[in-house]
């Protein structure tokens, strides 16, 4: 059963009223792709642009945006996160096929529901930036997968195997 639903099919906001408030984390990834010139760029694990450090810009626009996700996502309930964090990888070793970059977005709160969606944008916005940085160098870029790794607090556990 879709919970944003009525009884008539209609859009409502999930009603959390009546629930406890838990500790609640996520942990959301994305992939981005870099064709091989681009991803060869990326000396030291980072990548200085004339708008600012690659990595450390798309850090701070996944954490604005964890807090931005009500503002975003219709039916989001407006949380207090009380942490938010991204961690990018540089591309490995760059073979002929281009470089991936993994971003990881971890996100905390006390509250009635959970902080899903606010990682998974946090992981989407930070993928983004990276690809508005370096869309200059190649519209090559491939945002490949973005998803849940791990969900914590409330009725129900995930954890991707």
């Amino acid at each position: 059963m879709l919970t944003h639903l009525d009884s008539k099919d209609r859009p409502v906001m999930v009603n959390v009223a009546d629930k406890i408030p838990t500790q609640r984390t996520a942990h959301a990834a994305a992939t981005v792709w870099l064709p091989q010139a681009v991803a060869a760029l990326f000396k030291d694990g980072e990548l200085p642009t004339k708008k600012g450090a690659v990595f450390q810009t798309a850090i701070l626009a996944g954490i604005m945006a964890t807090k931005k996700t009500s503002d975003l996502i219709p039916l989001c309930h407006t949380l207090p996160i009380e942490n938010a964090k991204i961690e990018i990888s540089a591309p490995g070793s760059v073979a002929e096929g281009g470089g991936i970059i993994t971003i990881d977005c971890y996100v905390q709160t006390f509250a009635k529901t959970g902080v899903e969606m606010e990682a998974l944008t946090g992981a989407s916005v930070a993928a983004l930036t990276v690809y508005d940085m370096c869309k200059a160098l190649s519209h090559g870029i491939v945002v490949k997968e973005i998803r849940l790794i791990e969900k914590t607090g409330g009725k129900s556990h995930y954890k991707v195997s």
